[in-house]
């Protein structure tokens, strides 16, 4: 069994995946270290109630330009173009159409008012209308976005985000986090349940010690969430500091999902969406019987995360459950009951859902992206500098890194000629 590779990748969420699939189509070896017992991090489908639901990032966002819509396809996963459900309003909702327009409305004035909040303060709270009568919509909307409300949004970040998505939404039935999980390379060697503890320049490269003994590489690449990097779970060498400093400036904000049954199969419309109180900061979004299973997947933001992450899993099945009632009618309580609900934040190898740059702080994704010493290489949707936050963005900013790391090692042991770790047998299974 090897304990020399070419790269040792930490952390085994999209960003993992997409440098071993970068290495692998190189012949690189490489080792995979994932601190919990699955593959996939912020990725992740479980089987509830019979069906496939993602717990973590569900939608092929921008799908027209999304990586993982042709890894899908090149591996058999069904893609769905169809629109996602929040294009359907359920029509058994008595809407206040009138509200709904100015509320919707409210939201496209404070994102032009952010273009100009963006080369001031650059905070995005500051676009909010005084006073307006909408603000918690817009509040609950960007806590869906960010997973925080517009105080600790920096506009710039916002800005880059939104203009660059193409608005595409597409579905992966058997889950993304299936897909993403299945996606890792089998010349990948793999370690589960192996979290990084220290990471040490050695003279040809890196040497990364864990609770089982220490693995050696020519490079690293680390790809773990901004709440674990500015923590004190991994060491990093001596000189990193910058890197912590631009993790804390990119803190991951709160986003939860409470998922219901439905019991009765004539209580709701399928494949359709509702959306709670609109003067609710804390309301949820929710997507009713997804492609026709008995279930309500209501997906919270922000302060209605909250509730979840500090209150429990009971009090959020409660809040949705009446925020359901008041929509529906008394009728539905008896009609839905508690199937499961996540807990992101309060999960130590990964600590929230996604990153969001702080006010006047933008510019420290590409402070994180950048290389340390050509030994130590850094990925994750919190790096890349428009698709944050999603699972394709993670995906190429891991293409990225492997890409930085092959040139290095090239450079500096002359990969595929005489590189140390390139072939020593380390391809071999963990």
């Amino acid at each position: 069994m090897g304990n020399a590779f070419d790269v040792i990748i930490i952390g085994g969420g999209a960003a993992g995946i997409g440098a071993a699939r970068r290495l692998a189509a190189y012949g690189a070896s490489a080792l995979l270290l994932e601190a919990s017992s699955r593959l996939g991090g912020r990725a992740f489908t479980q089987d509830l109630g019979g069906y496939p639901l993602d717990l973590g990032c569900e939608w092929l966002h921008s799908g027209d330009r999304n990586a993982w819509v042709g890894i899908a396809e090149a591996s058999g996963f069904p893609v769905d173009r169809g629109d996602p459900p929040w294009a359907k309003a359920h029509p058994g909702i008595a809407q206040d159409e009138d509200a709904e327009e100015a509320a919707q409305r409210a939201y496209g004035d404070w994102e032009e008012r952010l273009r100009l909040i963006a080369a001031g303060s650059d905070r995005a709270s500051d676009a909010l209308e005084p006073g307006g009568a909408w603000n918690a919509y817009v509040q609950a909307i960007a806590g869906f976005m960010s997973g925080v409300g517009p105080e600790a949004i920096s506009a710039t970040d916002y800005l880059a985000y939104d203009d660059a998505s193409t608005g595409r939404n597409w579905h992966l039935p058997l889950g993304y986090g299936t897909l993403v999980a299945a996606s890792l390379p089998s010349s990948t060697a793999l370690r589960l349940a192996t979290p990084a503890e220290r990471i040490d320049l050695t003279a040809e490269g890196v040497a990364v010690s864990t609770r089982t003994g220490t693995v050696r590489g020519g490079a690293s690449i680390l790809t773990v969430s901004t709440a674990v990097l500015a923590g004190d779970a991994i060491r990093l060498p001596a000189g990193t500091e910058p890197w912590r400093e631009a993790a804390i400036a990119l803190p991951l904000g709160r986003n939860e999902k409470v998922f219901l049954e439905i019991r009765r199969d004539a209580a709701f419309e399928p494949d359709s969406h509702a959306y709670g109180n609109l003067r609710d900061a804390r309301s949820a979004s929710y997507s009713i019987r997804p492609n026709g299973r008995p279930v309500i997947e209501a997906f919270l933001g922000g302060a209605g995360a909250r509730i979840v992450e500090e209150e429990g899993p009971a009090a959020g099945f409660a809040y949705v459950s009446a925020e359901l009632i008041a929509l529906f009618g008394s009728d539905v309580a008896s009609a839905i009951r508690p199937l499961a609900a996540t807990a992101w934040s309060r999960m130590a190898s990964i600590g929230g859902a996604y990153s969001c740059a702080l006010p006047g702080r933008s510019q420290a994704r590409a402070r994180l992206a950048q290389p340390f010493d050509n030994r130590l290489f850094f990925a994750g949707e919190a790096t890349h500098p428009f698709d944050f936050t999603t699972a394709h963005g993670a995906h190429d900013s891991g293409h990225r890194a492997a890409d930085e790391a092959l040139a290095a090692l090239k450079g500096r042991l002359g990969f595929g000629q005489r590189g140390p770790y390139a072939s020593r047998g380390s391809r071999a299974a963990w």
